[in-house]
């Protein structure tokens, strides 16, 4: 059951346990990647990334997720100075594969021993295996016996695996890590139009007692207007939707009105934060009142259950939106 904290913020955060690890969490989690990387990617200098890092934890926010290939991992370890380590949960990757080299078990010892320098921590209390695509699941797990030699060690807290997004709708390779019981958190893309995690993971993660991080709540697709416009053009022709959606600028816009939501956007975080089997929804920002917003969105109270209703019945066959990379924010066809 979630419960609330007092922070500076006009609103607690609230707080809720990540599966079995039984660490406290912020449902709202600060992602140091994604297209800001902290303001990095926008020209934000190192005290402004630092600064918003801060900002973070002022909102009550204790979850902060970065990774190896980020690059942020020291603007964390410097917004971290001076305060107190068990009152932060620290999570970071590590891929198995970087600029098309394959890792060896000592180079991935070798990235955790890195970025707890950069950290400035004698250990993170996630460290996750990142972006492991189906066909990659059986050599990730070949590098567990060393994560679990650092565990031991004191290095690791938990074990933890993210998922591909674009590259496995299906969530399978997710699917096999949840039933292997070495993994305690999951990270899975899921969001408004492309909920297929619903069913085909989260059911499994409950059981389990494995937490669940999300990422991908909010892409371009529900940030820009004339992105999902196109998109759901796309999935009108392809018959996914109702032909006259194709007709729309605003596809979703019923979700925004009095008593609904404030903006598509603001409807996307209060629909994955209210989904049933979501522990933390991750959100990047690059300033201050983006990062104000996201986190009274997701402080807000469910949607309308007749918004749910309208959406489900207009995009229920819809999965594969919003998974779009920094590296490529173009409109596709989904599958359904």
């Amino acid at each position: 059951m979630d419960i609330t904290t007092p922070t500076e913020f006009t609103t607690p955060m609230q707080l809720t346990t990540l599966g079995r690890t039984g660490l406290l969490v912020s449902v709202a989690g600060l992602g140091c990647g994604g297209f800001s990387r902290l303001g990095v990617s926008t020209g934000k200098s190192e005290a402004e990334s630092v600064a918003l890092v801060r900002l973070a934890l002022d909102s009550g926010i204790n979850l902060i997720d970065t990774a190896a290939q980020y690059g942020t991992e020291a603007i964390v370890g410097k917004a971290l100075r001076g305060v107190a380590r068990d009152s932060v949960v620290l999570a970071t990757k590590s891929q198995i594969e970087v600029s098309g080299r394959a890792l060896s078990e000592a180079d991935m010892i070798a990235s955790l021993e890195a970025s707890l320098r950069a950290l400035g921590t004698d250990h993170v209390d996630i460290f996750q295996l990142h972006g492991i695509a189906p066909h990659e699941f059986d050599r990730a797990m070949t590098f567990v016996p060393a994560l679990l030699r650092a565990r031991e060690q004191g290095k690791i807290r938990f074990l933890g695996i993210t998922e591909s997004g674009a590259g496995d709708h299906q969530h399978d390779m997710l699917h096999r890590a949840a039933g292997h019981g070495v993994f305690d958190v999951v990270m899975v893309a899921f969001n408004m139009l492309h909920r297929t995690a619903a069913d085909r993971l989260f059911p499994l993660t409950g059981e389990k007692g494995i937490g669940t991080l999300v990422m991908h709540a909010v892409r371009s697709i529900f940030a820009r207007p004339d992105f999902l416009a196109a998109s759901v053009r796309e999935l009108a022709k392809a018959g996914k939707v109702p032909a006259e959606l194709a007709q729309s600028d605003g596809p979703l816009d019923f979700l925004v009105h009095p008593g609904g939501a404030a903006s598509t956007t603001d409807a996307a975080y209060r629909f994955v934060r209210h989904s049933a089997g979501v522990d933390v929804v991750l959100f990047g920002t690059g300033s201050a009142d983006h990062l104000r917003a996201n986190v009274a969105s997701l402080l807000r109270p469910p949607l309308p259950a007749a918004d749910l209703a309208r959406l489900f019945e207009l995009f229920g066959a819809v999965s594969g939106l919003g998974l779009e990379s920094p590296a490529s924010a173009r409109p596709a066809a989904a599958k359904a």
